[in-house]
């Protein structure tokens, strides 16, 4: 009895361990593994977990009976709140609560209290004081609201939100006169067309006809827009004034005749005197249009003008003597100057239009056959245009395949290779074989693309068209080919490991990156060395990545490589090449992260130091980088190592020097760092490094 006396546990109702201890069966051996007859699913376990769930244990309800527990239960939440606050006083969402309890609460000067103390934390939340103003709407204390509404309005006058639910109040209660001076005071800031059209719309809701006119001649002049003058023309045709509304439209066309807008203006108006019946005038404006505004923004008016011309003049001669005018102006145009290509795109738009399929054609013809002068590429990249045209014509509105595929070869014989290609022509003929179902026309087209004129663009499209189709070994191949012809791409080296990774070769992406930066010369070797060392940290190879960047320490010295190594060992936590998922890092590692950091910081300021003394600034970023890395580390940190070493910046002026002489001053920050001010003789070292480093130059000359 005194043992069992010792072992029991007051916590556990004086039971010994062994008692509550829970005693689990142990787990059977399966011997037999065929599947059972009957399959279970996990779909039957989770629904037969869920049945036998437990209900979920609630805390009861607090019923308060007297007074005195309604007082210390509003006690005990304004001082859980309070509390709150003090933690999190940013956190807009705690305010909105406190504020929403005190309401509920019936204690209103509490509640506007603290949706006042919210706004003095933050009055740029426009979220706050639209709240804030429902509360008071709510609650019908209408004076209170306009204040806040006012107060919200004068503060943030960019937020239409609030302007919109201020008027919408004025307007609930009646006041139809306060609506409209809160309008007032609102079109002064110069709001959006939406803002005026809300106005505008208001005032129509009272029949107030003359001042809606005033409004939009405000809003015009506002926003001198070709949408704007379109809606207050339609307003006057809507009120029947037949009169106004053309004089605004003329207005407008005074104004906006040379707006990029311009032609939506023109075609309003003319399809206005088509509903007035005034057809002469329609013709006018559409004449007048089509002669001021460019040719190529015109399609829609044009088009307009045939259907015009179509319904009200004369069927069989008028639209042919439109087409015949224009079509008579583009042939001057290319007789005068057959090379002239945006005379011949127009030529072509003017009969693709009409739909004449054989006129196209033979238009497409004639541009094409005027080859440029030269075989240089600045000439052809209009004439090719021409080509694509054509093959696009052919297949998206003759819908005629063999002459579209006909199109792409005579252009691809036609184009000089051996002097310079186009890319686009070649992925444009590949893709059209892979829309209609070729896959070897379009691989045929892309592999002579490669053999004659390979470039960047083929590669990257037929390597994507592969890998779409999952042939993994093509891939290869042209990542090899592609890397034959251009072995400085860092792109393609990046690509190539990328893909080899994907397929979880690693050995074959490391192998590559090796290859990759063995490469006597490279477009952009700081974007493989990153892939390779990101590569190297993804596959959690700690040791293989601090090799990396000591190999590329060997190669270059720069700031960014120094910084990049030092938060590297930062970031490892102590986490060498392990795999598992989880670790717990313990305080040992930690330091040994630190330390490593420190070590590669306290290695670049040594080179920095004594190898470049001239590259201060860079010194200087590299202390205050190794400054913020030592606060970031909390604890461990110890940001008095850094502190001492820290230079001054000094402002001096310096002469520039120019190739006529001397030709002012300049102001440049200088960095003096403690060593310096302990080192009074340090510019005759400094001078003598120069003359060292200088003689070193001529003698290696």
């Amino acid at each position: 009895m005194g043992n069992s006396g010792k072992e029991a546990d007051a916590s556990l109702g004086y039971l010994t361990r062994k008692d509550t201890e829970v005693k689990l069966p142990r787990p059977t051996r399966v011997k037999n593994k065929t599947p059972a007859p009957i399959q279970i699913t996990a779909e039957q376990i989770l629904r037969e977990a869920r049945e036998r769930q437990e209900a979920e244990i609630r805390p009861p309800k607090q019923k308060i009976t007297d007074t005195g527990e309604l007082a210390d239960y509003r006690l005990r939440k304004r001082k859980e709140y309070e509390d709150l606050i003090r933690r999190v006083r940013w956190n807009i969402s705690v305010w909105v609560k406190y504020a929403q309890w005190e309401e509920s609460q019936k204690d209103f000067s509490r509640a506007r209290s603290v949706w006042e103390r919210a706004l003095e934390v933050d009055y740029r939340n426009h979220t706050l004081w639209l709240k804030y103003a429902d509360f008071e709407m709510k609650n019908k204390f209408v004076n209170h609201a306009r204040n806040v509404w006012d107060r919200a309005v004068s503060l943030l006058p960019r937020v239409d939100q609030l302007w919109y639910k201020y008027i919408h109040m004025e307007e609930i209660l009646g006041n139809v006169a306060g609506a409209r001076q809160i309008f007032e005071r609102w079109m002064n800031w110069m709001p959006d067309q939406q803002g005026w059209l809300s106005f505008i719309k208001f005032e129509l809701r009272y029949n107030e006809i003359e001042r809606a006119r005033g409004i939009y001649e405000r809003f015009v002049e506002c926003h001198p827009k070709v949408t704007a003058w379109i809606r207050f023309a339609k307003f006057e045709m809507k009120n029947g004034d037949i009169a106004r509304a053309r004089n605004v439209y003329e207005r407008a066309v005074e104004k906006l005749a040379e707006d990029e807008e311009a032609e939506n203006l023109f075609v309003a108006f003319a399809e206005f005197e088509e509903r007035c019946k005034e057809t002469e005038r329609a013709r006018c404006i559409y004449k007048f249009a089509l002669d001021h505004i460019p040719k190529g923004s015109a399609e829609n008016l044009y088009r307009k003008f045939v259907a015009f011309e179509k319904q009200y003049g004369d069927k069989e001669g008028i639209e042919d003597a439109i087409v015949s005018k224009r079509r008579f102006q583009y042939e001057d145009e290319v007789r005068k100057n057959p090379l002239n290509y945006d005379a011949w795109f127009d030529y072509v738009r003017l009969e693709e239009s009409v739909g004449d399929k054989n006129r196209v054609r033979e238009v497409y013809e004639r541009a094409i056959a005027n080859e440029p002068p030269a075989p240089e590429k600045r000439y052809w990249q209009r004439y090719i245009y021409l080509w694509i045209n054509y093959a696009l014509y052919e297949e998206l509105d003759a819908e005629d395949a063999e002459r579209t595929r006909a199109v792409y070869r005579l252009c691809l014989q036609q184009i000089p290779h051996e002097k310079f290609s186009f890319a686009k022509i070649w992925l444009l003929a590949a893709q059209f074989e892979i829309r209609h179902l070729n896959l070897k026309g379009a691989r045929q087209i892309l592999g002579n693309a490669i053999g004659k004129a390979p470039k960047d663009k083929i590669f990257k499209k037929y390597i994507e068209i592969e890998l779409q189709l999952g042939n993994m070994d093509r891939c290869r191949k042209l990542y090899e080919k592609y890397l034959e012809w251009s072995p400085q791409n860092c792109y393609a080296w990046s690509k190539f490991a990328e893909l080899e990774r994907s397929l979880g070769e690693t050995e074959r992406a490391r192998a590559i990156f090796e290859l990759a930066i063995a490469q006597p010369a490279l477009d952009m070797p700081e974007l493989l060395w990153k892939a390779y060392v990101d590569f190297e940290i993804s596959e959690k190879q700690i040791d293989r990545t601090r090799q990396l960047y000591e190999r590329l320490l060997d190669r270059t010295k720069h700031l960014k490589v120094w910084i990049s190594y030092a938060k590297f060992e930062a970031s490892t936590m102590g986490n060498d090449d392990d795999d598992s998922e989880e670790v717990t890092i313990s305080e040992d590692q930690k330091k040994l992260c630190i330390q490593n950091a420190r070590s590669v910081f306290e290695k670049a300021l040594n080179y920095f130091r004594t190898s470049a003394p001239e590259l201060k600034e860079e010194r200087a970023m590299l202390l205050e980088e190794w400054l913020n890395m030592e606060s970031n580390f909390g604890e461990l940190g110890n940001v008095a190592l850094v502190q001492p070493k820290l230079p001054k910046k000094l402002k001096r002026r310096r002469p520039i020097n120019s190739e006529d002489g001397l030709s002012g001053m300049e102001d440049y920050v200088d960095y003096v760092f403690p060593e310096e001010n302990n080192a009074p003789n340090l510019k005759i070292l400094e001078a003598a490094y120069k003359w060292k480093k200088q003689r070193l130059s001529s003698s290696d000359e």
